[in-house]
């Protein structure tokens, strides 16, 4: 069952910074379509600024202007991405009944695998 009737956060603030939902049952709709690909750019881009920020902290020489601006960077990328992260949890189908029964399907670990 999912959770089509609540809210989508949607990737983008308001022009006050609180946060924008969509209301709608159409995932193929424009904004939708807008929304999801606002994501994936905004994931794309935290992805090459992890990158760049790693490779400039491991020579051990940054300006501390540098490093203010890669922490703003960072910051943005971060919020952005624990956005993304909230809107697509809303959106995950919720767990079957049954779901966490007593049953013995799938891959069984044993005791010791938990230390």
């Amino acid at each position: 069952m999912t959770r089509n009737n609540e809210l989508r956060l949607l990737p983008w603030s308001g022009p006050d910074g609180k946060p924008c939902f969509l209301s709608t049952d159409d995932t193929n709709g424009y904004v939708s379509r807008l929304a999801d690909n606002t994501e994936a750019i905004q994931l794309g881009l935290a992805a090459e600024l992890l990158k760049h920020a790693s490779e400039d902290l491991s020579k051990g020489e940054a300006d501390p202007e540098e490093l203010r601006a890669l922490a703003t960077d960072l910051t943005a990328a971060l919020r952005d991405t624990l956005r993304v992260a909230e809107s697509r949890g809303h959106r995950l189908p919720l767990p079957s009944p049954d779901a966490h029964g007593n049953d013995t399907e799938g891959p069984m670990l044993p005791a010791a695998a938990f230390g």
